[in-house]
């Protein structure tokens, strides 16, 4: 049985899929299997697919009938997958030649973990300049947080426990967006599982004007998809879900400023997520202080400068009054 079973979908990729395929052929990690499923391509894919597994053991190519779209061609991987390890690859992205050895020594580590990601880069379709550098959550309570709002994975990224994988059915059938939220949240509802994120860019995410990410905003059905699984979310931590709250927390994730009114119903929306997060046992009682102390820090953030300046020179203490030097000393000046 291989340690990991990587999983690439690819739908019309020839222009990039042999790079994408040669970062997993040079993984540190040699144990592996390479499930690489054709989603119907009608470009050269397919004969470049057969090129590579004529040259590598690893490789396993599976043939979907007619174009059915990321997750069900994720699913028929799933499905066929043999690895301990289940993690996933795209066809124009780059996978650093560490990326698999990292996660498989974390998981190991860390019998408790069920999922892990790791850190990135946006490129350009050239690979010649980074246009984002992601920062991702990396303890369990952080990356639920961010669920609703920002960004808690590079979802291509996650390896997972194949067991919690399989059990739950892989992605939900037909669903052609929001498919990082959707698939997390049910592991979560249905197994024990607890993610992380390493704090290493080990995967390099390339922006072009047919990338998976460019084309399906531009579908309308697509971002509906999207924007129902975050509706979907709230409504079972909350009972419902109000578009207000969900418009709060995606311009508090893309950095954008609040009113002091608005800044006052985010609060009490991060409070009611806090809360329910509790409730539902989602997050450890202990992880009440970070997630509280991670509310702050955004409320910060979206406060005008000198109201963050003001907040800021409050919290670090520079108020207290100057102790008395002692014989001979100057006062401390800080």
């Amino acid at each position: 049985m291989p340690k990991v079973s990587v999983v690439m979908a690819v739908y019309n990729g020839e222009a990039y899929l042999s790079e994408a395929i040669v970062s997993i052929l040079t993984q540190t990690l040699a144990d592996f299997e390479f499930l690489v499923v054709d989603d119907g391509s009608q470009d050269a894919s397919a004969q470049i697919i057969q090129g590579w597994q004529q040259r590598d053991e690893r490789i396993r190519l599976l043939r979907m009938r007619r174009n059915m779209g990321m997750a069900d061609a994720r699913n028929r991987g799933i499905e066929a997958a043999a690895g301990a390890y289940i993690t996933f690859m795209d066809c124009d992205d780059i996978s650093l030649p560490k990326r698999l050895e990292k996660q498989v020594a974390f998981l190991e580590a860390h019998p408790e973990i069920g999922g892990v990601g790791t850190e990135g880069e946006l490129v350009d379709k050239d690979l010649s300049q980074t246009l984002y550098r992601f920062r991702l959550p990396q303890q369990h309570a952080l990356i639920l947080f961010d669920m609703l709002g920002g960004v808690s994975f590079i979802y291509t990224t996650v390896m997972f426990r194949r067991e919690l994988l399989q059990a739950v059915g892989g992605y939900e059938a037909g669903r052609r967006s929001g498919e990082e939220r959707e698939l997390p949240w049910r592991m979560l509802k249905q197994t024990s599982i607890q993610f992380a994120n390493l704090p290493e860019s080990l995967y390099r995410y390339r922006r072009h004007e047919h990338s998976h990410s460019a084309t399906r905003s531009q579908v309308p059905q697509h971002q509906a998809q999207a924007d129902e699984i975050k509706a979907r979310i709230l409504r079972e931590l909350w009972g419902e879900a109000p578009l207000a709250s969900l418009d709060r927390l995606q311009r508090m994730a893309k950095g954008q400023r609040l009113d002091w009114a608005e800044r006052r119903r985010a609060r009490r929306d991060m409070e009611r997520l806090i809360d329910a997060l509790l409730v539902k046992s989602l997050v450890a009682p202990h992880d009440k202080a970070l997630l509280t102390a991670e509310m702050r820090r955004r409320l910060e953030r979206m406060m005008p400068r000198w109201a963050r300046k003001l907040s800021q020179w409050r919290r670090t203490g520079f108020h207290r009054r100057v102790q008395p030097a002692a014989s001979g000393d100057e006062p401390d000046a800080g």
